[in-house]
């Protein structure tokens, strides 16, 4: 070793800094966050300038945002995105220049052309169309009153922040209080678009990470009757992702499963995202084979082919979602899955909705039950029936929750079927019957008769054979057995 004075001050000066060094990163992973340094606003519009200069230090925490975004390393800046055309039915001048509050997709897809038009496709365009239907009965009567500026504050503050409102302009240009705000993912916009870009995309950092995450889904797919992310969350995929998090690589650029990260899938990785055969989509259903929202499921293309059009096949939309899944799993237990997957969408159609279907179809022709919806007990027990338990079965199934396939679906599903829908059927066929509609009481009966007297009822009926009774109590003699010896 060389003994040289200089050469031992060198050593000793680079322990030194090294020293320092260390003790600098120890210090940093704790130090309390930089302020944000944007880049002069030289480089952005001239509009954009302005706008940042002023919502500084009246928005901090928006302007901090944007400063976080690909937009701001894009130079795109507020009036990029803001910009109006004082023809614009929500058009207003704000400090000189014409901008609209909302950016709908038509103002995304300026940049994001192949976004927007892969959206409008997609089921998720037309969730604002629930304006008028069933659920939103619920909510501006059976729920609510008409005691918002003519609006349900049950729907505005509820289902509309889902599925979207359909944002009206007042005449003196504000936006109605009971339309917006709102990011409801099928909103319907004044310049007549459709969907809401920032109910996926927080604005204004819009964060990759934050939209590959299933709480993103979350804000819309949980609950009573559409629990996705429970669901999820119960799953060994959900059980995987918020264990190995870490691992995830949320920010990658490409985010291709099986080459950006392996720990589990996200909702985005399944429906969404990349993988080595398939491109990004942002339609939601095309890797979706069943429907499994409504009362009956219904492969995915069935009403399309129904109303004569060409669209993507159930098959192809199977495949695709089979693809994602061979990221991590063999091709035979994709296949098993799938197996068990249709066994219990085709169990709880046959078994419980079309019958479902059928006994409350009877009532409604025969006249035995009123015009108006919700007004008597049995309607609301076929809506949880078909709307609460049999999605959360069906949902659960699809990805892989048992407990919500057994008890909270299933389980719940027969005992509102044979232990309130079937006894209320009854009561009021014999109310109508009594009213003097014994020609509609009989055919009631039938319906309920043939129902009843299938294989799958025939533990209700009282009809089942001999040697399946004597089967069943066998087996349960031999489970008492087993578990008595295994407590001694």
């Amino acid at each position: 070793m060389d003994n040289h004075p200089r050469s031992s001050s060198v050593i000793t000066a680079i322990l030194t800094l090294a020293a320092a060094l260390c003790l600098i990163l120890s210090f940093s992973s704790n130090a309390e966050p930089k302020a944000l340094v944007l880049k002069p606003f030289k480089q952005l519009s001239q509009e954009s300038a302005e706008c940042a200069g002023c919502h500084k230090d009246k928005n901090p925490s928006i302007y901090a945002q944007w400063g976080r975004s690909k937009h701001y390393g894009a130079n795109v800046g507020c009036y990029e995105c803001h910009q109006a055309n004082p023809e614009d039915k929500d058009a207003i001048t704000h400090e000189g220049h014409t901008i609209s509050v909302i950016v709908s997709p038509t103002d995304c897809a300026n940049c994001h052309t192949q976004e927007v038009d892969e959206f409008a496709k997609s089921h998720h365009a037309k969730a604002g169309q629930i304006i008028g239907s069933l659920d939103n009965f619920l909510a501006e009567v059976v729920e609510g009153a008409l005691t918002f500026n003519g609006q349900s504050p049950a729907a505005v503050n509820g289902c509309w922040q889902c599925h979207g409102s359909e944002v009206k302009v007042l005449e003196n240009g504000d936006l109605d209080p009971t339309t917006w705000p709102n990011t409801g993912i099928g909103r319907i916009n004044p310049d007549g678009s459709v969907g809401a870009c920032t109910a996926c995309h927080q604005r204004h950092e819009f964060s990759m990470v934050q939209a590959r995450r299933p709480e993103a889904c979350g804000k819309c797919h949980l609950g009573p009757d559409h629990p996705q992310k429970e669901v999820y969350e119960e799953s060994k995929h959900g059980i995987n992702f918020y264990a190995n998090v870490d691992r995830m690589n949320l920010d990658s650029a490409k985010w291709i499963v099986g080459e950006d990260y392996d720990a589990a899938p996200t909702c985005a990785t399944c429906h969404m995202s990349a993988t080595r055969e398939l491109p990004v989509t942002h339609d939601v259903g095309n890797r979706i084979s069943w429907t499994l929202r409504p009362a009956i499921s219904e492969k995915i293309d069935a009403k399309a082919k129904a109303q004569g059009k060409e669209v993507k096949s159930w098959e192809a939309r199977r495949d695709d979602m089979k693809n994602v899944c061979e990221s991590c799993h063999t091709k035979s237990m994709i296949d098993n899955f799938y197996q068990q997957f249709d066994s219990l969408v085709v169990l709880y159609n046959d078994k419980f909705a079309r019958p479902g279907k059928d006994l409350m179809d009877v009532l409604k022709s025969e006249k035995m039950l009123t015009e108006t919806g919700f007004d008597e007990e049995i309607e609301w027990t076929w809506f949880y029936l078909w709307h609460h338990e049999g999605r959360r079965a069906r949902h659960g199934a699809a990805m892989q929750a048992p407990d919500y396939v057994q008890w909270h679906g299933m389980y719940e599903v027969a005992e509102r079927f044979y232990i309130e829908l079937v006894p209320q059927f009854l009561e009021v066929v014999e109310k109508a019957e009594h009213k003097g509609n014994t020609e509609g009481a009989e055919k009631a009966r039938a319906v309920l008769a043939e129902i009843l007297d299938r294989p799958e009822h025939a533990w209700f009926s009282g009809n089942e054979p001999e040697e399946v009774k004597k089967a069943r109590k066998e087996a349960q003699a031999a489970f008492k057995a087993r578990y008595l010896s295994e407590s001694k």
